[in-house]
């Protein structure tokens, strides 16, 4: 069985199990909690698509880690002017770990 959740305005098929790295949500590691966005669910015989979610159906996680992603340099330089500009950033993210698929 699997599911495709949007959380962070994107889209991730999940299945139990998964491990997946989403945009930074409150909470605290070992905490649960509940996807409701459910925009597909499939369990292997049917498949239920939502216009645009489906309803009732949830997909439950826990919260595995809280951190920053590795740092991405941003380097702009002009030639010839002695112009140059270098700056970094880290994206927080949440790795959660879905626990379960409820359909609809």
């Amino acid at each position: 069985m699997y599911a495709v959740i949007r959380t962070g305005n994107k889209q991730h098929s999940v299945e139990t199990g998964a491990r997946l790295r989403i945009e930074k949500l409150a909470g605290d590691v070992g905490a649960s909690l509940e996807f409701a966005e459910v925009l597909l669910v499939d369990n292997g015989e049917t498949v239920k698509v939502g216009r645009p979610l489906v309803s009732g159906a949830t997909v439950s996680a826990k919260i595995l880690r809280q951190d920053k992603a590795a740092r991405v340099v941003i380097f702009k330089k002009r030639r010839r002017k002695g112009f140059h500009k270098k700056r970094g950033h880290r994206q927080p993210f949440t790795e959660v770990e879905i626990t379960g698929i409820s359909p609809a």
